[in-house]
């Protein structure tokens, strides 16, 4: 069994245990209160409301009592609200460890999940690991690295922060910069709501050019934010656009706004166009652009800002994003002081998770979005991660469990658990050829919220593997286990 983590120092109050189940919705009329274009299922604001209403009747322990006209829970997730207005003792204690085993060994033992698998179930309250198979050899994880992304960003940089893409005059020369921050969430759709949207810039540009009776100018683009490669080792994929500081609706080619899509080869570029075109709607008229390094010299006209980096981890974990996830790692490696690529990347991010105690043996960072099959992640360190987000001291890594995608309801998840554990797990998908893997949160039949992280590799049938983990899953959730 992996020790307690330093955080827990005595028993965990019922409200707690229970609360936990909602993944930290205290925060929302905080840190969640940015839903984005991405809540189209309304899961969010639903979450962010009822956890609102409640704590306005119970306070900080959450007790017993709804208000008159609360909202109701978003639907299909009345077990992921689950706790928050029930009679103290309504938790009892952690599932039996023998009792855990004898469920899952056999589920876990399907031929589906290939040759190497590993898994891992961690009491959210406690911190103590309640079952572990494997739990520290290092897999490929694919896209449950996305987890120790978001838990690296957020404890590095902070819910609040935002990414800022700007303007700037250059006083010798007249030259406009568009200088790239790093907004994978930038858009040029005339519907922002709530991005940073290049046609706001363009207004306010313009408007500052006019005050300085400027009418013409020659424009370019500055990149220099990230250094090195903008390839991916994965090269030309629709699943991610070239790694760029500067580009709009992550450079996709339709009108989609998340997963695979063809992408545009010069990302920086085109943004840069749409963005003359909208300063010439205001009557400046550019050159065509071209790349360029704003000097510090250069004189600031305008800038937009990115929604809270809560909200990007939300988006990124919920819908699998891979732009969101390779950008967040380079801010991580930013305020650490690293090369934006994918060496300061590696770096950083693990000295990130060390400060917090995680456990790294075996693990290996290539890249933020768990695209490169180079990457390797233990189930113990995964379900550390997700216990440590839970953990009421840090409250600002809550955004990891509330941007989990909802059984059968939201982002990776809306297909999934249609006849089983709906609403009641909450997990984080990863799928590469031959890897199958899922990670996240479950409240068990006594309310009590377990993380968990199971890894499959060297599978051969990804539909028959995601079914099994699904089927473990779903008996994870309906464990009392004694």
């Amino acid at each position: 069994m992996a020790p307690r983590p330093a955080w827990i120092t005595g028993p965990r109050t019922w409200q707690y245990t229970a609360g936990a189940a909602t993944a930290g919705l205290a925060l929302a009329a905080g840190l969640v209160t940015v839903t984005g274009p991405w809540d189209s299922s309304g899961q969010r604001t639903a979450e962010a409301d009822r956890a609102a209403a409640l704590e306005r009747t119970g306070g900080a322990d959450h007790g017993p009592g709804t208000a008159a006209g609360a909202p109701r829970p978003a639907p299909s997730a009345g077990a992921v609200l689950a706790g928050l207005g029930g009679a103290a003792g309504a938790v009892r204690t952690a599932p039996d460890d023998k009792a855990l085993a004898d469920v899952l060994d056999p589920l876990l033992a399907d031929p589906a999940l290939g040759t190497r698998r590993a898994a891992s179930v961690v009491d959210v309250a406690t911190g103590r690991r309640l079952y572990g198979r494997d739990a520290g050899r290092a897999l490929v994880p694919a896209s449950t690295t996305k987890i120790a992304t978001a838990v690296a960003a957020l404890s590095a940089l902070g819910p609040g922060h935002r990414l800022t893409t700007r303007t700037v005059l250059e006083p010798d020369t007249g030259e406009l910069v568009l200088v790239g921050g790093g907004d994978p969430t930038l858009t040029a759709r005339e519907d922002a709501d709530g991005l940073a949207s290049l046609r706001t810039l363009a207004d306010r540009t313009a408007a500052a050019l006019k005050k300085r009776g400027v009418r013409e100018a020659t424009l370019s683009y500055d990149t220099t934010l990230y250094p090195g490669s903008q390839k991916h080792p994965i090269g030309v994929n629709d699943n991610l656009a070239p790694l760029t500081p500067l580009m709009a609706d992550e450079a996709r080619t339709d009108d989609s706004t998340s997963g695979p899509a063809p992408r545009l080869s010069d990302p920086a570029a085109a943004a840069t166009r749409a963005f003359a075109g909208f300063l010439a709607d205001h009557g400046i008229r550019t050159t065509a652009p071209g790349p360029s390094k704003a000097t510090d010299r250069a004189r600031p006209l305008a800038a937009v800002s990115s929604p809270p980096l809560a909200a990007l981890v939300e988006r990124m974990l919920t819908h699998s994003d891979n732009d969101i996830a390779e950008a967040l790692a380079r801010q991580t490696a930013l305020a650490a002081g690293e090369r934006a690529d994918f060496d300061g990347v590696a770096t950083a991010v693990a000295a990130q998770l060390r400060k917090l105690g995680a456990p790294l043996a075996g693990s290996a960072f290539h890249d933020g979005s768990g695209l490169d099959r180079a990457d390797r992640l233990t189930a113990g360190l995964l379900t550390h991660l997700l216990a440590t987000a839970g953990d009421p001291a840090r409250p600002g890594l809550r955004p990891v469990l509330t941007g989990l995608p909802v059984a059968g309801f939201t982002g990776t998840l809306t297909s999934r658990y249609t006849d089983g554990a709906a609403g009641l797990v909450r997990a984080k998908t990863g799928t590469l050829t031959g890897v199958n893997a899922l990670a996240g949160t479950v409240v068990d039949q006594d309310g009590r919220l377990l993380a968990f992280a199971f890894l499959a590799s060297d599978t051969t049938d990804p539909a028959a593997a995601q079914a099994a983990l699904d089927r473990t899953a779903t008996a994870l959730a309906a464990c009392g286990c004694r």
